[in-house]
């Protein structure tokens, strides 16, 4: 049951992602705002989101809310777990403001998804140019965190199976410390309904958990890093703790 559940959901996120995503492309075309795009896309993630609770009995719960910034001029980076699909449509749907993630161009070629994110102010990048790629990451990300646009990154850099630690990368710490805006932590849950590699999903509950901000003056990037890793991984602990077997 749980696996035809799961087919139900990627079948209907496949044939709704269409419409969504040419009406995107035709706002664009027709010179339309960027806001405007963003709220279709915003409304399609949401609903991707949504729809997971009555098609496969997967839902979620947010604590933290209160620790993101509330001046709309303010800029933020957010720096995220990764362990599924899931929280990149979550997040989206859930944060109060625009956000501009950090993708390699490869997604560009997705027929309609990615000919969609293709179209939103987001900072794609080229992998194989290393150094040039990342001085991409900081003028764009700078560009839109002046804007009040909050930059998310997966630092770990890929999914991370469930009770797992990646390895940090201080990209999204430098970026922060290079413009001058806090970072702000953020604990999921994802792995223990919306594993990795498997193709099927397990009802349940996803937690997230929104960490205070750290501010990044006064400290060079790994030193940020630092202590947003050291938040996120207590705070996965304490949230899925079945995850992490003692004196792991």
């Amino acid at each position: 049951m749980a696996f035809i559940r799961s087919v139900l959901h990627l079948l209907w996120m496949s044939v709704t992602v269409i419409p969504y995503s040419l009406a995107m492309l035709v706002v664009r075309l027709f010179g339309g705002s960027q806001d405007t795009v963003y709220r279709i896309a915003r409304a399609w993630l949401a609903m991707s989101v949504h729809s997971a609770r009555p098609l496969m009995g997967i839902s979620y719960r947010v604590t933290g809310m209160e620790n993101l910034p509330t001046d709309p001029k303010a800029g933020v980076v957010l720096l995220c777990k990764h362990q599924s699909t899931y929280e990149t449509f979550l997040m989206p749907a859930i944060m109060p403001r625009q956000l501009a993630y950090v993708f390699k161009k490869e997604l560009l070629k997705i027929p309609f998804f990615g000919w969609a994110i293709g179209s939103l102010d987001m900072v794609h990048i080229d992998r194989s140019q290393g150094s040039r790629a990342f001085a991409k990451v900081l003028q764009q990300g700078r560009k839109l965190l002046s804007q009040g646009t909050w930059v998310i990154m997966f630092p770990e850099g890929t999914r991370i199976p469930r009770g797992e630690v990646g390895q940090y990368k201080s990209g999204g710490a430098r970026l922060a410390v290079s413009a001058g805006v806090p970072v702000v932590p953020i604990a999921v849950t994802s792995a223990r309904v919306w594993p990795k590699t498997p193709f099927t999903k397990r009802p349940g509950i996803v937690d997230v958990s929104v960490g205070p901000q750290i501010p990044s003056e006064g400290k060079n990037q790994d030193e940020l890093m630092q202590a947003a890793q050291d938040w996120i991984e207590a705070e996965m602990r304490r949230l899925d703790p079945d995850a992490y077997p003692p004196g792991k």
